[in-house]
């Protein structure tokens, strides 16, 4: 177990080195452009990662049971017609989590 003094240390190493990390890309392109490569990988990451994410979390589903299968489905698809309908990450994320875990507690008991 950590002491008080060790908890710190480790804390504030750790969000130092979180710092350091974000602060990288400024300081490599702040006075020049920003290769085509980065910026693919910008472009083509946050919907891979969100197809990955989709993969995950219904890779549970081994049957078609109902109370497990619809939920995550009607899920994933409340996600998709907010974010097709808003075009906005954050509300399209809270809406499909939101109406999963409703599904989950009230409908699908």
């Amino acid at each position: 177990m950590l002491t008080t003094p060790q908890m710190i240390a480790t804390i504030f190493v750790a969000s130092l080195f979180t710092f350091i990390t974000r602060l990288i890309p400024f300081a490599v392109f702040s006075k020049r452009e920003v290769p085509k490569v980065v910026k693919y990988l910008g472009d083509i990451l946050p919907p891979a990662i969100i197809g990955i994410l989709i993969i995950y979390c219904i890779k549970s589903c081994y049957s078609l049971e109902v109370n497990t299968f619809v939920p995550q489905i009607l899920g994933v698809a409340i996600t998709a017609a907010v974010h097709l309908w808003k075009k906005n990450t954050l509300l399209s994320i809270s809406a499909g989590t939101i109406s999963y875990m409703l599904l989950i507690h009230f409908v699908f008991v």
